[in-house]
């Protein structure tokens, strides 16, 4: 079988870290380029996973490679700009979360994708845990009941210490990032909470806001570092997602979920990373698999599929439609905390 040609857009601690070592360990893929707007970053990860051609400018990469496939992993401002462009040279993409910066991006990215019949996905990798899967199987059994209420939680230290940019990171300026901890790490949980439901929010209340993370001058950054979010679904279940930058010590990562017959806890123990208390007091206890860390990687899964879907010519589960559902609740959220009010969602 013919290899895929695949280019990477953004060299930064993502892709060094998961994206260019899981397409390297793809027997179906060959990583012929890649591309950062820091050539030193491009030229790092080019050295390290052996890649020949190594750009600065994603445009030029596009016309002159003409990949096949296109791992788009830029500053948030860019990523809408990059895939758009890559699927119009005729490549299929898997773009980092978040999506995009703006509902209309979002949409002209879906719009693009169909147009030029091409495949987009959208890299919320939380889908991909054993823990989660097995959770939205049980979920979807009926055995628990009915859903009533959730929260779930993304919080670590920053990502200061993880940037390829540190200490002073694109992480942390509103031109380059546009979102803070709420586009970093709200996300995951938004897209990972309508996958275990199967369900949508259809109302969103919101606190975002930046309590303590500074620049190196002294002054708070101007992106947020905490979130918390109010959400409910079309079902009538609520729960709250939050999501921050200012935990100090071990990651927290973890989601409950509470329903007629019982709960489901997932990574919220060290050994069990799926736990079910049952309403008669009962346990189950699952050893499924970890949560992957920035400090602890394992094998997401992600690019994997991608390049399944591409050789089988199936749609992504994670497609652009899904990451625009997913966003749109994020901008709800936003909305909310702007206004102080309740933002109904609709699709």
């Amino acid at each position: 079988m013919k290899k895929l040609k695949l280019a990477i857009i953004g060299c930064g601690s993502i892709t060094r870290h998961r994206h260019a070592p899981e397409a390297k360990q793809n027997p179906n893929v060959e990583l012929v380029a890649v591309c950062d707007r820091k050539l030193e970053h491009a030229k790092a990860i080019a050295e390290k996973f052996k890649v020949e051609n190594v750009y600065d400018d994603y445009e030029k990469m596009l016309k002159e490679i003409k990949p096949d496939a296109v791992i788009v992993a830029t500053p948030n401002y860019l990523h809408a700009d990059a895939t758009i462009k890559a699927l119009k040279e005729g490549a299929h993409v898997l773009c980092e979360k978040p999506m995009a910066t703006t509902e209309d991006e979002c949409r002209m990215m879906v719009e693009t994708a169909k147009k030029m019949g091409k495949f987009l996905m959208i890299a919320h990798n939380q889908r991909f845990n054993e823990a989660h899967k097995k959770a939205k199987e049980v979920i979807q059994s009926g055995e628990l009941g009915k859903v009533l209420s959730f929260k779930t939680t993304f919080g670590h230290g920053g990502p200061e210490s993880w940037s390829s940019d540190k200490p002073d990171t694109w992480f942390f300026h509103k031109e380059t990032a546009i979102f803070g901890a709420m586009g970093d790490l709200g996300v995951h949980k938004i897209d990972l909470m309508r996958f275990l439901l199967g369900e949508e929010f259809v109302e969103a209340a919101a606190f975002v806001t930046t309590l303590a993370k500074r620049y190196p001058n002294g002054e708070l950054i101007d992106v947020d570092d905490n979130a918390v979010c109010i959400l409910k679904t079309q079902n009538g279940a609520i729960g709250t997602v939050t999501a921050s930058w200012t935990y100090p010590g071990s990651e927290d990562n973890s989601t409950v979920i509470y329903c007629e017959k019982g709960s489901i806890t997932l990574y919220g123990d060290p050994q069990f990373s799926m736990i079910i208390r049952y309403a008669n007091g009962q346990k189950a206890y699952f050893e499924l698999d970890t949560m992957q860390t920035n400090e602890r990687q394992t094998k997401s899964g992600v690019v994997d599929e991608f390049i399944d879907c591409i050789l089988t010519n199936t749609p992504p589960k994670i497609s652009g439609e899904e990451g625009l559902k997913t966003m749109k609740v994020v901008f709800a959220c936003f909305e909310s905390a702007k206004t102080g009010k309740i933002v109904r969602i609709d699709y």
